[in-house]
Parts: C-alpha cells; structure tokens; sequence
C-alpha cells in the first residue's frame, strides 16, 4: 500500500507540476504532438510505462486479491518507406504485488516478469486505413517459479485502424500456440499468467490462446485526449466459465512539453464484464507515462 500511494503521488505531482510549466506556445506544439500520436503508425520513438492497479475477484475462497504491476515497452518504429514502418517492441514487466495460488492459499509475489515482444509491419494507406502483420511471442523470464509461464508462445499478429477526424480507432488481433512440453516439471504453477491471461493450472494442454487489443483515441484541445487501449484474450483450453476475459475501457492524457521533451500522460479504468468465474480482474487503473524520443537511425 505504501508503495502505490508513493507512486500514486509521483504521478500526480509531475502531472500538476508539468501542467502548471506549459505556456500557450507549447499548448500549441503539444497538440499538435497529440495529433501525431493518435497514429498508431507514426514515426515517433515512445518510451512506454504503463502502471496497473488490479482489483481480483472470483468463486475461490479469497479471491479478492489486488495487483499491481510496473511495464515498460519502448517502442522505435524503423521506418522502410513512405507510410510503412518496421516494429520491434518487447514488452518487460515487473510485478510489485501479484496474487498467486499456492497449496496453503493466497500469498503475494515480486519480481521480474514474463517478457513478449512482437516484430511487425505497418502500413498507412492513402484512404486513412492502417494496417500491421506481424509476429508475437512470449517468454517464460519470471524471475520468480511462481510467475513463471509454462512454454514458450508464438503466433501471428494483425492490427486495422482507421485515422478519423476525431482522432483514431482500431483492433488488434493475435494467436499464440504454446511451444515445448506444458507438463515440464519446472513450470509454473501458479494460477496466474502472464498477460492478463488466467488459466487452469490443472489443465496440461498445450497453450492456445487468442488475445489482442482494441484502442480508440478522441483528440480534443490543448493536448487533451479521450483514450483506452483495453486488453482482452480468449484461452481456448479454460474450463467452463474460465475462458473469456474482456473489459470496456475510457481514460484521458494530455500530451505536455517537459523543458524540449514531449510527455504523454494519462489515466485509464477498465471494467470487466467478462471475466474467468474461478479467479480472474473486476476492475483496474492504468496510469501511462510516455515521454516521446527522437529515433536513433
């Protein structure tokens, strides 16, 4: 709790403190600078920090846990040609307080977590059309048994979105298959995955999971956006009840100017209107820090 209220706070300060700093000049560019970054396929450098506040519920005896987990995901895009850019994004999370089941009940977990990435191509059409191919995989990295994923995952990743004159909106789409021998003795056993997938831990098959995302962004003045880019994900070997986990999601950010460097700033809620019976989220709060950064090549 002491260290949410830390962070909590942090956030809250350089928010005011940024906002407070911004003159009518950098209004002006900062808006500009949220335009741009409503493209999904811009050519911008991000250095991405999501932070999750996780509220738990479920049928199993104290399944009202809560999470917290700390992302960082930079994202680079290469740009090939006119419109079309090359991705490569790991995604590396570290969980500051994650509930897990063990043999004796409920108990928190710390540490390094599972790290995906994807590599894909983007490309921005003339009709304002963006699409993206591209490829995803995950790593069993946890630092902690507990965290760990069983296999390895891999399959393909596709994203459609429309640019609109309010701004942005689009789905992404992925299947991962496991890779390996889910019955391994070394993996994991706890109850919870990574990527806000839960599966059963009785269950041995092989991984078989469809995931994705959708997003949509509404610029409005000063910088100041309506946006959510709530995650979703369909275990195809969950028991029933245990399958679908999907949230309907809104937020705000702001795009400022902290002294030269642009900042994207902003807080999501995500409520779960599906979720695994057993043990799985309810609600969660999703804070962004993205300071944007020049591109290396």
């Amino acid at each position: 709790m002491k260290t949410k209220n830390i962070l909590l706070l942090f956030f809250t300060l350089s928010f005011t403190h940024s906002v407070l700093a911004q003159d009518e000049g950098s209004e002006s560019s900062a808006a500009e600078m949220a335009k741009q970054l409503a493209n999904p396929n811009a050519t911008l450098g991000q250095m991405l920090v999501p932070i999750d506040f996780i509220r738990y519920n479920g049928d199993i005896n104290d399944a009202g846990q809560t999470g917290m987990v700390f992302n960082f995901q930079p994202s680079l895009p290469i740009p090939l040609s006119d419109g079309l850019n090359l991705y490569v994004r790991p995604l590396i999370p570290v969980y500051l307080s994650q509930p897990v089941l063990g043999a004796s009940g409920f108990e928190k977990k710390a540490g390094f977590g599972n790290i995906s990435a994807d590599i894909a191509v983007g490309k921005t059409w003339p009709s304002k059309w963006i699409t993206l191919v591209g490829v995803f995989g995950g790593f069993p990295t946890a630092s902690d048994d507990a965290l760990r994923a069983s296999q390895v995952t891999l399959g393909p990743e596709f994203m459609v979105a429309k640019l609109t004159n309010f701004g942005a909106v689009g789905l992404i789409l992925s299947q991962a298959w496991g890779l390996g021998d889910p019955s391994d003795p070394d993996a994991s056993t706890s109850t919870v995955l990574p990527d806000d997938i839960w599966l059963s831990a009785e269950d041995p098959a092989s991984a078989n999971i469809t995931a994705g995302q959708y997003f949509y962004t509404i610029n409005l003045k000063n910088g100041w956006q309506i946006n959510a880019t709530p995650t979703y994900a369909y275990n195809h070997n969950g028991t029933d009840g245990n399958k679908f986990t999907f949230p309907l999601g809104t937020g705000a950010q702001k795009v400022l100017k902290a002294g030269k460097m642009p900042l994207r700033l902003g807080m999501q809620y995500w409520y779960y209107i599906a979720s695994p019976d057993a043990f799985g989220p309810a609600h969660q709060i999703r804070f962004t820090i993205a300071p944007v950064v020049p591109l290396p090549w």
